[in-house]
């Protein structure tokens, strides 16, 4: 089993940056593809960013392009996600999951945990 613990969220005017962190535990972080995921209010959760096991083949929706960056380090279990030039569409409540799938990393079922979940609101 695998617990994830997201930070890093916070309020940030429009333009500005973060960076999300993503802590996972136990010993076997390398099985799995990490994923960011947002849910805005009233919204679906929906795909952001994925990476896989070995740090290569960074993934993202058309909206966060050039914009967002997904990185681990497998040596801390951790997955970042840096937000650059942010905008107020970008507000939600960001998670990251572990899969232990070999596909579909877009998809919500591709992934067996979840973190508790941390909020980014732009102000514009």
């Amino acid at each position: 089993q695998v617990q994830l613990v997201e930070s890093g969220g916070g309020l940030v005017q429009a333009g500005g940056s973060l960076r999300l962190s993503c802590v996972a535990s136990g010993r076997t972080f390398t099985s799995y593809t990490m994923g960011w995921f947002r849910q805005g209010p009233g919204k679906e959760r929906e795909f952001v960013a994925s990476i896989s096991r070995g740090g290569s083949a960074p993934d993202y929706t058309d909206s966060v392009k050039g914009r967002f960056t997904v990185s681990r380090d497998n040596a801390k279990n951790t997955v970042y996600l840096q937000m650059n030039s942010l905008k107020a569409e970008d507000t939600a409540a960001y998670y990251c999951g572990a899969s232990q799938s070999f596909f579909d990393f877009r998809s919500k079922s591709a992934y067996r945990y979840w973190g508790q979940g941390t909020q980014v609101t732009v102000s514009s």
